[in-house]
């Protein structure tokens, strides 16, 4: 299943991706694809939907973000060794964890706000985990469970002031 929002920026409607890919509007289906509507529930109700009954949206509409105002967004930094080596970092022996600001959250095709005294822009592609239930001191063995969807995510840093500053 995939999901997407369609619109303009903070217009957007909840839409689904039909076999024929297709936009489909799901509005009538889910408010929006927030953390007060978008989970388990939600999904199984939207696998037993006739998605051509839904209205069809114009694929030339701009597409969203995916999730609209997510609680958190948490980071996993040097998650992998060629990036800890291209940094000169040792790899860490824990996964190093920090926060991004949910504002930076944009559209796949949306601009990136630079800022003039960005010099060491970098950007990485990264895969976003959307969790759909609440998710605090779970064991490891449950963590799958808690795991909604996947989505690509654009990560935009600027490396001067994150690393030299």
């Amino acid at each position: 299943m995939k999901l997407l929002r369609v619109g303009q920026k903070g217009k957007e409607k909840p839409a689904i991706l039909d076999k024929d890919g297709k936009f489909r509007d799901i509005s009538s289906q889910i408010k929006d694809l927030n953390p007060d509507h978008l989970n388990f529930e939600t999904i199984s109700k939207l696998k037993k939907i006739d998605l051509t009954s839904l209205p069809e949206l114009s694929s030339d509409e701009r597409i969203g973000s995916c999730v609209a105002k997510p609680g958190k967004f948490v980071a996993i930094g040097l998650n992998f060794s060629d990036h800890a080596a291209e940094s000169n970092l040792p790899v860490p022996s824990e996964p190093i964890m920090f926060m991004k600001a949910t504002s930076s959250i944009n559209g796949p095709n949306d601009n990136i706000e630079i800022l003039p005294d960005s010099k060491k822009l970098d950007w990485e592609v990264e895969l976003g985990i959307v969790i759909g239930k609440d998710a605090k001191h779970i064991n490891q063995s449950e963590s799958q469970d808690h795991i909604l969807g996947y989505c690509l995510v654009n990560d935009v840093s600027e490396r001067e002031w994150q690393i030299e500053k």
